[in-house]
Formats: C-alpha cells, sequence, structure tokens
C-alpha cells in the first residue's frame, strides 16, 4: 500500500492492524501499550513519513517552554542548569516560567503559549489546573512533565526511582541497627512521597519489623513540615532512633527540632533525606541521603520534548532515573538507650 507524507493516523492504524487511538498514545508517549506494538508502530510512522500537523512550524520557531514551582527553591538551579545545557546544545531557547506554587494552566498562561507557538512544554509541578492537559493538547503542542514532587497524569514523564530510594533510606539506616525509624514525607496525594513512603515500608517489612503508623507523617517537603513533624515524632514516649526525611529541605527541619531538643546528631539521631542538594554539604554534621540526578532529570526532558516535536514520538512514556544512596556524616548506629 503506497502512502506518501500526508498519512493519516487512521492509514496508520489500518496497517498496523490496532486501533487509532493506540496510534495517538504512541504519538504522545502514553502508556498502556506493549513493547513490541509501541515499537511496531513507531517504525510505521517513521517508513511512511508521518508528520504532525503544524511541527514543522514549530521547529522553526526554536523555544522550548520550561515551568517550574519556584526559581527559588535549593532543586530549581540544578533543573534549571540541567535543561539550559541540554537545550542549548540542540540549539534551543528557553522561555523560564515559575508558577509561584500555582497550578499550571490558566487561561492567560495558555494564550501567552499559544501566541509564542513553542515547540513544546516542560512541566516541573505538582499540579495542574482542571483541563489543562486537554487544552494543551488542542494546541498540539508536546508536553513532558519532570517529577520531582510528582503527579498522577499520563503525560510523558521523567521521574528517578522513588520506591528504591526510600527503600535504600530505611535498609541503611536498619544495617546500622536502627528498628525504630520514624519518616516524614511530602503530600499524601502527591506520588512520589507515597512511593518514598511505600519504599521505607517494604524495608520494613523485609527485615521482619511490623509498620507502626504512628511513627508516619506527611509534610510539604518544606523545611517547616520536617521540624513540626520531628516535634512529634522525638515526643513520642519510645522515640525513634532515626528518622528518614523524605527531602532533604525536611530533613534540614528534623535537625532544627533535634537542636531544639539537644540531641545529638547522629549520637542520638540518625538522619537521611531525599534530594542531595547543596544544602547536604552545608549542614553539619553533613547529610546522608538519597540522590536524584535532578540535573539528568532536566536534560531528559528536553530530549524528550524535542523527539516529540521533531519526530512526532517519545522513546518511552515514562523514563525512571536510578537514585543512589549517599553515605555522609547524619548516620550511625544507635546508642543505648
Amino acid at each position: 500500500m503506497a502512502i506518501d507524507r500526508r498519512t493519516t493516523i487512521a492509514e496508520i492504524a489500518e496497517i498496523a492492524g490496532v486501533s487509532v487511538p493506540t496510534v495517538s498514545k504512541v504519538l504522545n508517549g502514553r502508556a498502556g501499550i506493549s513493547p513490541e506494538t509501541r515499537e511496531h508502530i513507531q517504525q510505521l510512522l517513521t517508513e511512511h513519513g508521518y508528520r504532525r500537523r503544524g511541527t514543522t512550524k514549530r521547529q522553526q520557531v526554536g523555544l522550548i517552554d520550561f515551568v517550574i514551582r519556584d526559581l527559588d527553591s535549593i532543586w530549581a538551579m540544578p533543573l534549571l542548569q540541567g535543561a539550559e545545557d541540554e537545550a542549548a546544545k540542540a540549539g534551543i531557547n528557553l522561555v523560564v516560567t515559575s508558577t509561584h506554587g500555582r497550578r499550571v494552566g490558566n487561561r492567560h498562561w495558555m494564550r501567552q503559549l499559544a501566541s509564542r507557538r513553542s515547540d513544546g512544554v516542560v512541566l516541573v509541578v505538582s499540579e495542574l489546573q482542571p483541563g489543562a492537559e486537554d487544552e494543551l493538547r488542542k494546541l498540539n503542542t508536546p508536553v513532558v512533565l519532570v517529577d520531582p514532587v510528582g503527579t498522577a497524569s499520563d503525560i510523558p514523564s521523567i521521574a528517578t526511582t522513588n520506591w528504591a530510594g526510600g527503600l535504600a533510606a530505611t535498609e541503611h539506616l536498619l544495617s546500622l541497627g536502627h528498628t525504630r525509624i520514624g519518616v516524614v514525607t511530602g503530600p499524601q496525594k502527591v506520588a512520589c512521597a507515597r512511593d518514598r513512603l511505600d519504599g521505607y515500608r517494604a524495608a520494613l517489612t523485609r527485615a521482619g519489623i511490623a509498620v507502626d503508623h504512628s511513627l508516619e507523617r506527611y509534610g510539604t517537603f518544606l523545611a517547616a513540615s520536617g521540624e513540626a513533624a520531628a516535634a512529634e515524632l522525638l515526643a513520642l514516649p519510645d522515640r525513634p532512633t532515626a528518622i528518614f526525611a523524605g527531602s532533604d529541605q525536611q530533613a534540614a527541619g528534623v535537625y532544627a527540632e533535634a537542636r531544639r531538643r539537644h540531641l545529638s546528631i547522629p549520637r542520638d539521631l540518625s538522619v537521611v533525606g531525599f534530594d542531595d542538594v547543596i544544602i547536604c554539604e552545608w549542614l553539619q554534621p553533613t547529610l546522608t541521603t538519597i540522590r536524584q540526578p535532578m540535573e539528568l532529570m532536566a536534560r531528559e526532558a528536553i530530549r524528550t520534548v524535542l523527539a516529540l516535536a521533531r519526530e512526532g514520538t517519545a522513546p518511552q512514556p515514562r523514563v525512571e532515573l536510578a537514585t543512589s544512596l549517599v553515605m555522609r556524616e547524619s548516620t550511625a548506629p544507635p546508642a543505648f538507650r
């Protein structure tokens, strides 16, 4: 069957023997398709020169919108550095927008995006406005999510192995002899917070230690929530000898509460964080933490959104980069109590 470069999605679906929505999922890098089917459809799209409407115009703009919650947060810099470096390598400029904690997708932002005709959008946010995904699809603008804070969505995303990170942090504390380990994580509705908590629970279960929900606290990933949670945990009659914090900022809050109670880290309390941002080296003692490669996450997001814009497909609907334990001075075997 001879097909020219004006091939439609319906024709690709007919050749592949699949439905139109299945081809659409491949084009938008969405999940729910077997690797074999995805590869077959991608091959057909390439062979028959399928191009989205307007793709060529977007490529000529040379702009990527990079939307981040806050520019002054301690994890914003590695994300921006990675995105800027990768964009420069590709000859693309970034338009950086801060949401200041607000959800992305209001009408004003959508109008600005439409007027720029950006080649794609990289979102580093926790929530989208209701209907924002549909509006972005109407603009035919590729979107990729970077989720150090996580969100539930079928947008192509770049993440890290949060569950494995929670497991590794807790197993490290268990290896030192801690059995009463508190945990402070992010908002309950945020996927990465739940994953880190689930990793913590899995490590305890593997070690034959019953999960004690009285040692679990949810927060906001910020220092104040870490301090408040630590105040509750350290006030327990049988307080924990170690705390796993869901972010390095929360760990800084744990440090503050430990100092207020005249507890020495790590002699009286071991602490593990998550992120491996610059404050890990500033805290005294330096913070043992789980590293998530945020600069690499941003680089991968730029590569993915450019692949969507230029080729019409994402290499994978979701990429999870490996986390790793970074051992410093904030953990030690528990002191006899």
